[in-house]
C-alpha cells in the first residue's frame, strides 16, 4: 500500500504532499522534513530504495524516490508493494511533465515525447546531473582567458560603458 507520495524541490519546499493514512500535521511535516533530509543526502548513483521504518512507526515501510533534475519523487510504501512497479509509476509521473506543463497540453505525440525524455537523461548523464552545473560554470569563467578587460559592450542599441576594474584586480 502507498502511505504517501512526496515532491519537493532541492531544498525541501514540498510541491506535492498526499498522505493515505491520516495523521496529525505535526506528524505529517516531521515526515516531510526527515524523508528530506534522508534522500538529499544519498549521492544519485545509490539504490533508490531506503528502509524508513521508524518514520511511519513500522517496521516493513519503505522509501522509493528519484531526483529528477530539481525535484524529489519520494513514495513511502509498505512491503506489499513493488519498488520496481513504484519506480515505473514515478517514470510515469515524469513523462506527464513533457505532457502537461503550466495547465496545457504540449505534445501527444508519444514517440516525441519518448524522443524527449530520452534527450533529457542523455543530457543529464553527459553533465553530470544538473548538480555539477555551477562548478562548471564557475570554472568556465575562470578560463576564459581575454587578452584585456572590454570598456564598451555594444549590444545592438544599447552602449554599456566599463568601468576601470584593475584597482579590484
Amino acid at each position: 500500500m502507498i502511505n504517501a507520495i512526496l515532491v519537493f524541490n532541492n531544498h525541501g519546499k514540498p510541491r506535492l504532499v498526499r498522505f493515505y493514512q491520516h495523521l496529525a500535521e505535526e506528524v505529517q511535516q516531521q515526515i516531510i522534513r526527515e524523508t528530506f533530509h534522508l534522500v538529499l543526502k544519498r549521492d544519485d548513483h545509490i539504490c533508490n530504495f531506503l528502509e524508513c521504518g521508524s518514520l511511519f512507526g513500522g517496521s516493513d515501510y519503505k522509501l522509493i524516490y528519484r531526483h529528477y533534475a530539481t525535484l524529489y519523487f519520494v513514495f513511502c510504501v509498505d512491503s506489499s508493494e513493488s519498488e520496481l512497479g513504484i519506480l515505473d509509476l514515478i517514470q510515469v509521473h515524469h513523462i506527464l511533465q513533457e505532457v502537461v506543463i503550466g495547465g496545457m497540453v504540449l505534445e501527444t505525440n508519444m514517440n516525441e515525447i519518448v524522443a524527449q525524455v530520452e534527450a533529457q537523461s542523455k543530457l543529464e548523464k553527459a553533465e553530470g546531473g544538473l548538480s555539477a552545473a555551477p562548478s562548471r560554470a564557475v570554472s568556465a569563467v575562470k578560463n576564459i582567458n581575454l587578452p584585456e578587460i572590454p570598456r564598451n559592450i555594444n549590444i545592438g542599441d544599447i552602449n554599456i560603458k566599463v568601468p576601470n576594474l584593475s584597482q579590484f584586480m
